[in-house]
């Protein structure tokens, strides 16, 4: 940005009318509060829309509006003056602007990294918008969002994708491009949008067995201050197919582990730190993540906390149960190793969700005139039996829902009591597509539920398909899984009266630009009738 002039001597030089003019939209939003260090006309020498656009939390009234001024999205500050300043946004019924329908300024502010968070209202529902930014003489690229159905309107299709994991180093995000160009309503990012390891340098390194090398690589150490979190964000919102994604839909957002800290639980990392020095770098992390998301105000941190479990209904067709397991669970049994389940993991006191959001979560999962319910949450609840090469232990995982089988116990068992039959739960985090049928941890009975666990955009680079040990033995050890493929890509849910279907999306490369997608395998789970069948 181009040095400015000081408030006073901008008004002394634009004169009063002019600056009065400029100030107008200011008073009647604000109410006369416009801050007294508010740099009133911007000018830039670059884009400050670096970082693009996105929409989110939608409603049938509106939906939230994001962007974040960065001109140097990898300097301190964004490249930004230190200042408030003012972005006009618009929405309108089509793509061209024609029909502006709504518009309004908001304040990017220096507390939250010049990030603008938009709470549209008064839209009418079940249709798309469009919406852009200005601020000086710039103007941001167009997004399309959406708002919801009114509340028990007949719908008879939902369709969205389930995606996370993105390693920046792993891959090209040529997936979010796909993404992009599906017919979507929405878009559920399970987590890990950022992870928060350092800059491995160059080099070739193991992975999945193989020699593997970073196609491109972090900026900086491992994070753990606000600065090296936003600068992280930047980085990876600084991906054009990213954006595409971000600017062709409205997404629901929750965060894993990796945007604060690998498997962290609570107030514990995975390294022994107190938990009061911990609770300083999740706040840090919380902020950072607030910033580039676009969140309501009630997901804003207070305190060290954030506010993420919410719902979101589409009229009389589905009901999204949008959790948070990494904020209220209790830490990891078994040093956070894979392993031997032991009778911890059973302990009633231990939980995944905390008992908030339990109770939260019982009394909104019960029968009712939706067709469809949906669990969307981070970290797998099959309770997938492992064993590695070698060996003929029986492990599972003591990060996933597994590693609390007390919490998983009580969650199947109250859909199964509840008497519900149109259940699905979609999920992540493990870098692998997983199809299961959800049962009881002993296996017996019938189906309770399924789900749908998507693979990752870019961790774990090109992955080796199902050609390895881990594939063959989990297959041979779970009878309810119905496939397993470790490749990148995406889940599409596309959810109809009669059925929910599950499209594993894959992509055979992400080491190389603009790889096709292809279809993996399908399931679908008639209404009524929980389990999958192949499509």
């Amino acid at each position: 940005m181009s040095d400015t002039l000081s408030r006073r001597r901008l008004l002394q030089a634009l004169g009063a009318g002019t600056a009065s003019a400029l100030l107008a939209p200011f008073h009647a939003a604000f109410a006369g509060t416009a801050p007294r260090n508010l740099l009133v006309a911007p000018r830039f020498d670059r884009d400050p829309f670096q970082l693009g656009v996105a929409s989110g939390e939608p409603l049938p009234d509106g939906f939230v509006l994001w962007t974040r001024l960065a001109p140097e999205p990898l300097e301190q500050g964004g490249g930004m003056i230190m200042r408030p300043m003012p972005v006009r946004w618009e929405v309108a019924e089509d793509e061209a602007f024609r029909r502006v329908v709504r518009s309004g300024d908001a304040l990017a502010r220096p507390e939250l990294a010049h990030a603008v968070h938009v709470e549209v209202e008064h839209l009418d529902p079940a249709r798309p918008y469009w919406y852009r930014f200005t601020v000086g003489d710039a103007v941001s690229p167009v997004g399309r969002s959406a708002t919801l159905p009114a509340p028990g309107a007949r719908v008879d299709r939902v369709r969205f994708a389930v995606a996370g994991c993105q390693h920046y180093e792993e891959g090209h995000y040529t997936a979010w491009r796909r993404i992009a160009e599906e017919p979507l309503d929405f878009v559920f990012h399970y987590g890990d949008y950022i992870y928060e390891g350092a800059d491995r340098g160059p080099g070739e390194r193991l992975m999945n067995g193989r020699p593997f090398s970073p196609l491109r690589r972090h900026v900086g150490g491992e994070t753990y201050s606000l600065d090296d979190y936003r600068r992280r964000y930047a980085l990876y919102r600084g991906d054009r197919d990213l954006q595409a994604a971000h600017a062709a839909a409205p997404w629901f957002v929750s965060f894993d582990d990796h945007e604060v800290d690998n498997n962290w639980a609570a107030d514990r990392d995975q390294d022994g730190t107190p938990p009061e020095l911990f609770l300083l770098r999740r706040a840090a992390a919380f902020q950072a993540y607030y910033e580039h998301m676009p969140l309501r105000r009630s997901s804003m941190p207070s305190n060290g906390h954030m506010q993420m479990f919410r719902r979101a209904s589409w009229g009389d067709l589905l009901t999204a149960h949008f959790l948070d397991t990494r904020q209220y669970r209790s830490d990891q049994i078994n040093d956070d190793r894979d392993g031997v389940l032991g009778e911890a993991t059973l302990a009633p006191d231990r939980t995944m969700l905390g008992a908030r959001q339990e109770r939260w979560l019982y009394d909104g999962l019960r029968p009712d005139s939706r067709r469809w319910h949906v669990v969307a949450q981070q970290v797998g609840l099959a309770n997938l039996a492992m064993r590695r090469a070698g060996s003929s232990e029986i492990i599972h995982s003591t990060d996933q829902w597994s590693g609390y089988l007390a919490s998983r116990r009580q969650l199947l068992g109250h859909i199964q009591d509840a008497g519900m039959r149109n259940v699905v739960t979609v999920s992540g985090d493990a870098h692998r597509h997983f199809a299961s049928d959800l049962l009881h941890d002993t296996g017996e009975g019938e189906p309770i539920s399924c789900e749908f666990l998507a693979t990752s955009i870019t961790s774990g680079s090109d992955g080796i398909g199902e050609d390895d040990d881990f594939h063959r033995n989990v297959r041979a050890l779970n009878p309810h899984l119905k496939a397993v493929t470790d490749r990148r890509g995406y889940v599409v849910c596309d959810v109809s009266r009669g059925e929910w279907r599950g499209d594993l999306k894959v992509l055979d490369r992400v080491m190389v630009p603009d790889a096709p997608v292809r279809t993996h395998a399908s399931f679908v789970v008639e209404h009524g009738r929980p389990g999958l069948q192949e499509a």
